[in-house]
């Protein structure tokens, strides 16, 4: 009897290991995401079964911008063998945000003198008070690695995305760092 519940207990904690296949060690994460355009916090919580499927959801911010982007990501998780704790994941989604006060822009000119011909290029952020929705598309590849004593997962994805924002379009490449709290 005693032998065959020690069998039960390793099998069940092989399972929440993520020793095989692309199962988790972990349920759900909360935490922070540090990144170029998209900072803020990170709910990350895998459907039930061992088929390494997660959904992720962004609540961040662009500093300049002064906006918020909600983000809801389809990812699918696979461990790496031979590095116990440590996957990889891809995945896609969606996003929509509002900001206000600042937009980026690009303003290009060409200009003719006597002896020279020469470009002036500016870049910057214009000034509105008006409130502006944008949406798009996500992509996202990353890295996480959950920690084996704690109860943290860290993680490093890059996720580039596509956005429709007052009338333009754009294709921005974002990087992130990210900690979450697992449980």
């Amino acid at each position: 009897m005693l032998p065959g519940l020690l069998a039960l207990a390793q099998s069940k904690k092989k399972s929440r290991s993520g020793g095989g296949g692309s199962s988790s060690s972990y349920g759900t994460g909360i935490g922070l995401r540090g990144g170029g355009y998209s900072s803020g916090l990170t709910i990350k919580h895998f459907l039930s079964g061992k088929n390494g499927v997660a959904i992720e959801g962004l609540i961040t911010t662009e500093y300049r911008a002064h906006g918020v982007r909600l983000t809801l990501l389809g990812e699918k998780h696979k461990a790496i063998s031979g590095a116990k704790g440590l996957q990889f994941y891809y995945g896609a989604g969606f996003h929509v945000g509002s900001y206000q006060g600042r937009y980026y822009f690009e303003d290009a000119r060409y200009y003719q003198g006597h002896k020279n011909e020469y470009y002036l290029t500016s870049y910057g952020y214009r000034n509105d008070n008006t409130n502006y929705l944008a949406f798009g598309a996500d992509l996202i590849l990353g890295l996480e690695y959950k920690l084996e004593d704690l109860p943290f997962v860290v993680g490093i994805d890059y996720k580039p995305f596509f956005e429709v924002f007052n009338g333009y379009t754009g294709f921005y490449n974002d990087a992130a760092l990210s900690l979450r709290y697992t449980f």
